[in-house]
C-alpha cells in the first residue's frame, strides 16, 4: 500500500460517470495476447480485482467460463453491470468488496487480474491471499500502460491534451500534494517493486508481454474533461463547491490549446506481467524439502 496513506471509500467517488468516456483503452489485442500467454481455452474462472467499470473483465470474458469483478465502489460496479448488458456478456458477475476482504467466499480461480489497481492495496496481504485462491499453475496478472515508452514517430493531426497544464490547474485548486480520497500521496508516486512482493508470496515463473500501442486517437474536449475527472487525484468531490469553477477553468484552458475543442494523442503500449502459483508437483517438491524453491 502507498506509504503514509490510508484507504477510504471516497477514493474514486463520483468518477464512474467519467471513466468510460475519459480513460484511454488498453492497447488493441491485449486480451488475445494474454489468452495465448496463459493458454486460456474458455474454461476456469477469472477474478478481476479493482475492476472499476469492467474494462478488463469484459474483454477477457470470452476466454473463461465465469468472470467475477470485485471493487469497493458501488457506482463502478453499476457501470460494469451496464457495460456487460450492453455488450451481451452473460458470464460476468460483480462483487462489492475491497481486495483486503478476499477470499470473501469466492472460491478458486484460474487467473486473477489487477489492472492499474494493485498499488492501492496492502500488496503483501493481497498477494498471499490470492496465492491461496489460484489453482495450481494459475496466474497473477498485472496490467498497466507503459507511459515511458519511446514516442511514436507518427505526427499527431491535432494538439495533444495539455497534461502538464491540467495538472497545474488541479494543483492550483487542490494544493501541491496529490490527493487520494481523504488523504494525500506524499511525493505523488505510487509504489512499484511488484516482483519482490510476488516473490515473497511464493509466486514463480515471471513473464512480461508488451502489447504495441502508438495508434492515434482523436479526443474531444469533453473526453479530456472526463479523463481529468476520472482520476482519484481530481475526482469531482474533491473540489467541493468550487467544482463548477474548476470545470469552467479547465474548459477555458483546453480552448486555448485547441480552439475547435479537438485533440489527438498516441495510445500507449500495454504492459502485461504474469506470475504463477507453483504447480502441484512443484509445490509438493517444496513441501518435501522444507519449502525451499
Amino acid at each position: 500500500m502507498i506509504q503514509g496513506w490510508r484507504w477510504d471509500s471516497t477514493l474514486f467517488a463520483g468518477t464512474a460517470d467519467y471513466y468510460m468516456q475519459g480513460r484511454l483503452p488498453y492497447a488493441p489485442g491485449f486480451a488475445e495476447i494474454l489468452a495465448e500467454a496463459l493458454g486460456l481455452d474458455g474454461r476456469g474462472r477469472l477474478l478481476d480485482v479493482g475492476c472499476g467499470p469492467g474494462n478488463v473483465a469484459l474483454a477477457l470474458a470470452p476466454w473463461f467460463a465465469e468472470v467475477v469483478g470485485l471493487d469497493p465502489d458501488e457506482e463502478m460496479l453499476a457501470e460494469a453491470a451496464r457495460q456487460a448488458e450492453r455488450r451481451g456478456v452473460g458470464n460476468a458477475g460483480w462483487v462489492r468488496a475491497r481486495a483486503e476482504d478476499l477470499p470473501a467466499g469466492l472460491g478458486g480461480f484460474r487467473a486473477v487480474t489487477f489492472a492499474n489497481s494493485f498499488h492501492w492495496m496492502d500488496r503483501d496481504r493481497v498477494a498471499a491471499t490470492v496465492m491461496g485462491m489460484l489453482e495450481p499453475g494459475g496466474a497473477f496478472v498485472h496490467l498497466a500502460e507503459q507511459h515511458d515508452a519511446p514516442a511514436p514517430a507518427t505526427a499527431l493531426p491535432r494538439p495533444a491534451p495539455p497534461r502538464e497544464r491540467i495538472a497545474g490547474l488541479v494543483r492550483a485548486y487542490l494544493g501541491p500534494q496529490r490527493r487520494a480520497g481523504q488523504g494525500v500521496i506524499a511525493g505523488g508516486e505510487t509504489p512499484s517493486g511488484e516482483n519482490e512482493v510476488l516473490a515473497r508470496a511464493g509466486f514463480v515463473g515471471f513473464e512480461r508481454h508488451l502489447v504495441a500501442g502508438g495508434q492515434v486517437l482523436e479526443r474531444s474536449a469533453d473526453d479530456v474533461v472526463a479523463w481529468t475527472l476520472s482520476h482519484s487525484g481530481s475526482a469531482p468531490h474533491l473540489f467541493g463547491d468550487r467544482f463548477g469553477d474548476f470545470e469552467r477553468d479547465l474548459r477555458a484552458l483546453l480552448r486555448e490549446e485547441a480552439p475547435d475543442d479537438r485533440f489527438a494523442e498516441h495510445l500507449p503500449p500495454t504492459e502485461i506481467r504474469t506470475w504463477r502459483r507453483p504447480s502441484a508437483d512443484r509445490q509438493a517438491e517444496g513441501d518435501e524439502d522444507g519449502g525451499q524453491h
